[in-house]
């Protein structure tokens, strides 16, 4: 017959019916409770204490002196003239002081933890969970005794420093929102050219090979920039051109189009070629689906019919988006007619 003693450490007996024995079976309450505590070195010296204070808000303005030279980096590595460098630069120094703002916030905080706050092990019985004042005077209770054990209110240097670092750590991120400010006071004249004109072949994008029409199958999209832009450097601002220029090239059979009378000679046997450039905010639209003639744009889910001018349909773009005229040229190359007849990109810019 089986026999078993109390939970608290002491080993049970149970019965076997196959072998007819009773086998000591190991508790598994057994061994569950605290180690010895063991002092850290700085509850130990008062010297050593005084070192992890120092280094923790040293630590804490450190990360100060991070968020400040963001700040600067984004001031001294401009990335207005578009090269690469400069990009390279701005984004390398702006990284490494948010880098070295969070980084030294991270670690001073786990040293503190560590090797200041209090090292006491506790044992918190639990209870039932009624809402009534005792309960909130006891939040209050354990509030103060996490202060006092964590020394936030004693220690005021680790406190300020810290509350310094975290002020300063926000200050990159606002910083960088300059960037998205309107460098100019009418934008959109910026977007009302591009690098398109009348001649120029529509080319793959990126490698710039020029489009037959006889390439373009039905249900295609193909991603086109100018044949001329494909040569462009990065310092020559290829980049800056590509963003107004990219277009989508689309075919479809020519029943399905409508066409405005004044853009009938816009497109070529069922062939449109249309702004990648959403007149929301400006992210491109790339999702083309073949049996509905819809593009969609990705970032905010507007959507415009192909088949319709690229009419809005769904979401919030406030116009269609602008169509570039093609032909094609002697030797059966898909060619601009002419530039976008109207600014392409985000229609608030518009607003003057």
């Amino acid at each position: 017959m089986a026999h078993e003693e109390d939970p608290l450490g002491h080993e049970r007996a149970s019965w076997k019916p196959e072998s007819g024995l009773a086998v000591a079976v190991p508790d598994p309450v057994k061994g569950t409770e605290l180690p010895p505590h063991r002092e850290r070195l700085t509850d130990k010296d008062p010297a050593t204490m005084n070192r992890a204070v120092r280094t923790i808000y040293t630590l804490f303005y450190l990360s100060v002196a991070g968020s400040i030279w963001a700040v600067i980096a984004y001031m001294i590595f401009p990335i207005e003239d578009g090269s690469m460098v400069s990009i390279r630069h701005n984004n390398l120094f702006i990284g490494l002081g948010i880098a070295l703002a969070l980084l030294a916030i991270g670690i001073g905080a786990i040293h503190w933890s560590k090797a200041v706050m209090s090292d006491k092990e506790h044992i918190e019985p639990r209870h039932a969970t009624r809402g009534r004042d005792t309960t909130r005077e006891g939040a209050i209770a354990v509030f103060s005794v996490a202060n006092e054990e964590s020394g936030f209110g004693r220690r005021t240097m680790i406190r300020n420093s810290l509350f310094a670092a975290l002020a300063a750590s926000v200050i990159p991120g606002v910083t960088l929102f300059r960037g998205l400010a309107p460098q100019y006071d009418n934008p959109a004249e910026l977007l009302r050219h591009t690098m398109w004109k009348a001649g120029s072949r529509l080319a793959h994008d990126p490698s710039g090979i020029p489009i037959k029409a006889s390439d373009v199958t039905f249900g295609s999209a193909f991603h086109v920039i100018p044949e001329e832009l494909a040569a462009l450097s990065h310092e020559e601002g290829y980049l800056d051109e590509k963003a107004k220029a990219i277009v989508l090239l689309v075919r479809m059979p020519q029943e399905t189009l409508t066409e405005a009378d004044d853009r009938k000679d816009w497109s070529y046997d069922g062939i449109v070629a249309y702004s990648k450039v959403c007149t929301h905010v400006g992210c491109p639209v790339a999702l083309y689906e073949q049996q509905t003639h819809h593009l969609l744009c990705p970032c905010h889910q507007s959507q415009f019919d192909v088949a319709n001018g690229a009419a809005v349909i769904f979401g919030p773009a406030a116009r269609p988006l602008p169509q570039l005229p093609i032909t094609v040229d002697d030797e059966g190359y898909i060619v601009a007619r002419s530039d976008f007849t109207e600014p392409v990109g985000p229609s608030f810019w518009e607003r003057h």
